[in-house]
């Protein structure tokens, strides 16, 4: 059986950020009187829900890409790519919550990281169906 413990330390990380996220909004309806259902009414809490539904967003788009990845090309360049990714998703996270104008580095890292791990993944899709 072939393994990919790097994609999957990754992929557990991934999901971590994804829980800080959740606990983050948690805490700022609480610290902001913000009651559910309410997304709206205070800025600091709106930046906090815009960061989780921007992580969840993203995430659906990377989890795929990164297991494809690992499968069809390299658990290692799949695992240091989705690095990549984490380490500009919390980037992006903190710089969001301090100044949501500065955020677009993190961003744009984020992005370049996804667009070469789903690049990597189609290659490697496309090379097997190709010499099958």
């Amino acid at each position: 059986m072939t393994t990919y413990p790097l994609t999957a330390l990754v992929t557990l990380l991934i999901g971590m950020l994804m829980l800080a996220s959740g606990i983050h909004v948690g805490r700022s309806r609480v610290r902001y009187g913000i009651k559910a259902p309410a997304i709206s009414g205070n800025e600091l809490f709106e930046r906090a829900y815009r960061i989780q539904m921007n992580t969840l967003e993203n995430a659906a788009m990377v989890l795929p890409t990164l297991w494809i990845n690992a499968a069809f090309i390299s658990d290692r360049g799949a695992a240091a790519l989705g690095a990549v990714w984490l380490a500009a998703r919390i980037w992006y996270a903190l710089a969001y919550q301090k100044e949501p104008a500065k955020r677009g580095p993190a961003f744009g890292l984020s992005m370049t990281a996804f667009a070469l791990l789903w690049l990597a993944a189609l290659f490697g899709v496309v090379r097997i169906m190709l010499h099958s």
